[in-house]
């Protein structure tokens, strides 16, 4: 385990232990198995990123009351929400080192599901008698669904360029966790100006850490992904490793990734070779630099808070976000 990983679960253990309460006590549903296929997906190890966004991003506002806890399970239950669904749209085989909830359950009982916890995420937004707080989880849900189909539309697109994959990961992952971190300062009554500073934070973390998401794909080991590498390249996803080195390859690995890319049979010997061209032709360095460019922004967003346990920990998640492995 890194140094900062060790430090950030030190400092969020009281935390996390509230927050599985939370997430289990203010589940109730009214039927077994939909407890059952939530539970599958909600307790197989998140990291709870979202949630402790918003809990410190309220406390570095200045608000410790509780109730931080029980409004961030909100942000949980909607990105599980949206990781059912996805892995529905993905045909995902495997989540967390586990089966997707789909290939165990029929496909409306998890579709139904995911609707299950939105609703939820909704009705716990709605407790914080907060108008804004529900404002940014409409618009959340909103930016989510528009990425998931703009992605599903570009699938298997060999031209996809730099700017259509910014956008489309800006409204699947960091709108996400920009509201979590907004919310935290508007059910403080923050400040505009720290409310601001806060969602730009969230901004510039998301993109960063989906972006090291993409680059785990080719870089990771399926037991530390939970997952089998190259899932992006089976699911016809172009992400900017690809995209960056694609700018950069002479005409031959052009058309050899190109073929690569629409061929429906995944072959692992080619995924491998397929990796050290995203090395030789700097896909991997681009995407690391990219990322190591919006931790920084996201750290100098919080420059205009005073000194905190809270702050430190945001600065602390930020730089891990550049150096995890999962």
């Amino acid at each position: 385990m890194s140094d900062i990983k060790a430090r950030i679960i030190k400092q969020v253990a009281p935390d996390l232990a509230q927050v599985e309460k939370a997430l289990e006590e203010n589940l109730d549903p009214n039927l077994a198995l939909v407890r059952e296929i939530a539970s599958h997906l909600l307790f197989s190890g998140g990291k709870r990123l979202r949630p402790l966004l918003m809990i410190h991003s309220a406390r570095a506002c200045g608000y410790d009351t509780g109730f931080e806890i029980l409004f961030s399970v909100l942000f949980e239950y909607l990105h599980a929400a949206t990781l059912l669904h996805d892995d529905v749209v993905d045909e995902a085989d495997m989540r967390r080192g586990k089966k997707a909830a789909h290939t165990k359950w029929s496909v409306p009982k998890v579709v139904l599901t995911g609707d299950f916890l939105l609703a939820r995420a909704l009705a716990i937004a709605a407790k914080t008698r907060e108008p804004r707080v529900i404002s940014v989880v409409a618009n959340i849900t909103q930016a989510m669904s528009q990425g998931e189909i703009d992605q599903l539309e570009k699938k298997g697109q060999k031209d996809l360029s730099e700017a259509q994959y910014l956008g489309i990961i800006e409204r699947k992952t960091a709108v996400l966790i920009q509201g979590a971190c907004q919310s935290g300062a508007i059910i403080s009554k923050a400040p505009r100006e720290k409310e601001e500073a806060l969602a730009s934070y969230g901004y510039h973390l998301g993109m960063a850490f989906q972006m090291t998401d993409d680059l785990l794909d080719y870089t990771a080991t399926a037991r530390e992904l939970g997952k089998n590498p190259g899932a992006d390249m089976r699911e016809g996803k172009l992400t900017l490793p690809l995209i960056s080195s694609l700018a950069r390859a002479n005409d031959k690995d052009r058309e050899w990734m190109h073929a690569m890319i629409v061929d429906p049979v995944f072959d692992q010997g080619r995924f491998e070779e397929l990796k050290e061209k995203l090395l030789t032709l700097g896909g991997i360095a681009y995407t690391q630099e990219r990322v190591n460019n919006h931790v920084e922004k996201a750290k100098t967003a919080l420059g205009i808070f005073e000194d905190s346990d809270s702050k430190d920990l945001l600065y602390l998640i930020a730089d891990y976000s550049i150096e995890r492995k999962v």
